[in-house]
Parts: structure tokens; sequence; C-alpha cells
């Protein structure tokens, strides 16, 4: 969908210290032809919850905003894995430290395009709302044993643990966002299931979890080219699409920010069907932090915000995908320069 009036008024990131790929060799977790194909640099790795660090993300995108907590009028939480407690709401524990208003919370999960679904649920939230000012939106996963093994649960992928958050204002903001999509397959969710039965308990059928084999599963039933031809075809609809809507071509796109995958990943999902040069995008960062679940894309434009690679006039496109399977690609316009902490440029 095009979208008029609607601004990210700041972003917020919380990274633990990475933990360098030769240490992870060392300590026998990946081993050297795998460090070697995934081309990645290291990996955040916390002793810290998901909520605890989306929480203090929060706090600097706040912050940056230059919002007060009673503007915000909904809060938005994405994560992909364990929060840190059971039966319990983690999005209310944002809010409570991050925010301490009395507006809605709510939890999202859409796996890896978590976050980007909660931007395009806050986007529908402040066109939908006369009076609603701002909406925040806030990752965070860490990932670990025993229930999953951030190296080998999903070959091909290493799992970072970090937190980020994102304002997003009916206002103004530093970012205008200019369209939204979304295209979803469910057909293929058993990709994360395999043939397993329904379990009673959380880990209940395997830990740590295993999604290498489900996805073989798949693969054996679905054939390999079928597959494939459908998780391309679904990045690249969403891309052309939200590229259409906002009225800019791909060659026109000074910044890509994409999923932080093992480069073999990247390349079969977004460089080559997509027609992206990795120097246009986060890939060099990423490949330092690792996977961050629903968090890959807020984190790269905070990074680039960060960085002073934003400038007035740019174009940034956050392409995201999720098992389910869901892609979503957003188009921003970069309006003026982000907002330091205590809301100076």
């Amino acid at each position: 969908m095009r979208i008029e009036g609607l601004y990210i008024a700041g972003t917020g990131l919380d990274l633990p210290a990475p933990m360098d790929i030769a240490q992870a060799q060392e300590a026998g977790l990946c081993d050297e032809r795998t460090a070697r194909r995934m081309r990645m640099r290291s990996v955040c790795v916390s002793v810290d919850s998901g909520p605890e660090m989306a929480a203090r993300a929060a706090r600097r995108a706040i912050d940056r905003s230059g919002a007060a907590p009673q503007d915000i009028s909904l809060v938005l939480h994405a994560c992909t894995y364990f929060q840190g407690h059971d039966l319990w709401a983690p999005a209310s524990y944002v809010q409570q430290v991050a925010v301490g208003n009395h507006c809605l919370s709510s939890e999202v999960r859409q796996l890896s395009n978590g976050g980007m679904a909660a931007l395009e649920l806050g986007a529908a939230y402040l066109e939908a709302g006369r009076g609603r000012k701002t909406v925040l939106i806030t990752t965070g996963d860490r990932f670990c044993l025993p229930g999953f093994d951030r190296w080998n649960t999903d070959p091909g992928t290493v799992c970072g643990d970090g937190g980020t958050a994102m304002v997003l204002s009916s206002e103004a903001g530093f970012a205008g966002l200019r369209s939204l999509v979304t295209i979803s397959d469910p057909g293929l969710e058993s990709m994360g299931r395999g043939d397993d039965p329904f379990g009673e308990v959380p880990l209940g059928i395997r830990s740590p979890i295993s999604i290498d084999k489900h996805r073989a599963q798949m693969l054996r039933d679905s054939g390999v080219s079928t597959v494939i031809d459908r998780i391309r075809s679904g990045q690249q609809q969403a891309f052309r699409q939200a590229l259409s809507e906002a009225a800019v071509r791909a060659e026109d796109v000074d910044w890509f920010v994409l999923p932080h995958l093992g480069h073999p990943k990247m390349d079969f999902q977004f460089f080559r069907p997509l027609g992206i040069d990795p120097a246009r995008t986060t890939w060099s960062w990423g490949s330092g932090v690792g996977h961050l679940g629903a968090g890959d894309q807020i984190a790269g434009l905070t990074h680039l915000a960060e960085t002073g690679a934003l400038a007035p006039g740019q174009t940034c496109v956050l392409v995201s995908a999720g098992a389910g399977f869901a892609w979503s690609v957003a188009v921003l316009d970069i309006l003026h320069e982000p907002m330091s902490p205590g809301g100076t440029r």
C-alpha cells in the first residue's frame, strides 16, 4: 500500500558484545568450513533476555524521537524465540520499563518478518484513528541453548542477540514512509514443523530446535525447485510492488536494509534475484551482528542513522522475509538527518 503522512521519528538499538567466528571455532561451536562459507565475522551474544534489550533500545528511540510517553498510543513488541518467562506479556514489560503510560500494548509473532509486520500494523493503527500520534515498535530476542543452537538450529543462518526499537509518527520524523507491502504464502508453513506431531509443551518434540529437519521434509514432499520458486516469487512480488507503489526504481535506491543471513542465503534470496549490489546494503555490518530474528530491518536502519550514512534526499528500502511464509518491503524517503540522543540533529 502507498502511504502518506507517516514518519519514522527515531530508532534505537541495543546489542551485546560480539563473539568472533574464530572464538566460536576454538570453542567447538562452529566448524571452519561452515564459517568460511557463511562469511560471518562475528555474532552478538547476550546474557540478558530479549525484552530487556528491547526496552533499552526503546528508551533510546523515544529519546531520539522527541516523543513524550503520553504521545505513544500503541506499543508493539515483535519476537521470534522464548522471551524469558512462561505465560507472560513481554510487550507489557517493554511498555512499563520504557514508556510507563497506559496505552494498548501487544506482542507480534511472525518470526523473522515480525518487525515489519509490526510496522504495518502500527501504520494502519495511526491511519485509522484521529488524534493518534505515535506507535512504539520493538523487537528483542536471545537465542541460546538448550532450546536453540544459534550455530546449528537453522543451517546457513547464525542468530544474534539484540533489541531494536522504532517510533512511528503521524506528525514528523527523519524519514517518510512511502510504501509498505506484505505478501504471504501460508502453503509454506509446514517448513517450520515438518511431519512432527503437535506437542503438549514447548520443546516437547525435540531440543534443540532443528529447522533443517523440518525444511528437508518439505523439500522432499514438494520438490526443491517448487519450494525455491515459491520463496523467490514471494520476495520478488513484495519487492516490485513496494517500489512500484512508491514510484521508485531499484537503481535509484541509495540503501537496501536486508536480513543478516549467511552469504549463500543472501545471494540466493536477495542479491541475485532482486538485482541488489551488496555494496548498497547493510550486509557488511550485519555479518558482524548475526540474524536478530524480527529485528534486522530496524537494526540496519539504526546503524545507517548512527553512522551518518543517511542523507536528506536519499531513498532507503527495508526488505524482510519470515517463515510461514511472509515477505515485507518498505520504501523510505530520508527527509533530514536523524536526531541524536537528547533530541538534537
